[in-house]
């Protein structure tokens, strides 16, 4: 990646109001010692870095899901819905994305369809990347019905670092594939629960494009 591309990327409108604060401590701190101040002006590259918002190239293939977040797949694996979602206990697939602070935070919805269920559950700040975290961790949970009437569901996990989720979607509201829907601050991990009719696409260690990456599709 270039420089340029960091520079001229859009900032998430979250991240506005950490520039000003970093760079306004880095100011302040050319004051107390030059060093430090050019540590705070890194540190403020680093927030300008963190909360970019790039364009993604949205897929129009009809039947697939894509990636909610830039991240690596974690784990594939079987298990049940969230509770809280009212889905039933009978176990899904599960594909799991971990988001270091080096992603895009920027979570996307991975299909067209409508919000159905929303829940915020509190709990740990355990490590994303551990499998206990899809259980355990702060997580907000989102249901929806896509176009082509399948019942999924995915899931904001908080992380180590993580300690603010931030969801727009309202029940009833009708997104489309690739939108905006949310943020993780800072470090965390996205779980995409799918139905009977989907199958994963990716696999454990592959890199994820939120908005770009096709996680799931249609079982023939």
């Amino acid at each position: 990646m270039k420089a340029t591309d960091v520079v001229m990327t859009p900032i998430h409108k979250e991240g506005h109001i950490f520039v000003v604060i970093f760079f306004a401590i880095s100011f302040g701190l050319f004051f107390l010692a030059e060093p430090l101040g050019w540590i705070g002006l890194i540190l403020t590259g680093w927030c300008l870095y963190f909360f970019r918002d790039p364009e993604r190239v949205i897929p129009d293939e009809e039947g697939v899901l894509v990636s909610p977040a830039d991240g690596t797949v974690c784990a594939i694996c079987e298990a049940a819905p969230p509770a809280e979602l009212g889905m039933g206990d009978e176990p899904r697939m599960r594909v799991s994305i971990f988001l270091s602070v080096f992603n895009v935070h920027v979570n996307r919805t991975p299909a067209s369809g409508d919000i159905t269920g929303l829940a915020h559950v509190p709990g740990k700040f355990l490590n994303a990347a551990a499998t206990e975290a899809s259980e355990e961790n702060e997580r907000q949970l989102i249901r929806m019905t896509t176009v082509d009437g399948h019942d999924i569901a995915y899931a904001q996990v908080a992380g180590l670092v993580a300690r603010r989720i931030l969801c727009d979607l309202e029940i009833g509201q009708t997104v489309a594939r690739g939108e905006h829907f949310g943020l993780i601050r800072f470090g965390s991990r996205t779980d995409v629960y799918l139905d009977k009719a989907l199958v994963p696409t990716v696999k454990v260690g592959q890199t994820m494009i939120g908005g770009e990456t096709v996680i799931a599709r249609i079982a023939l």
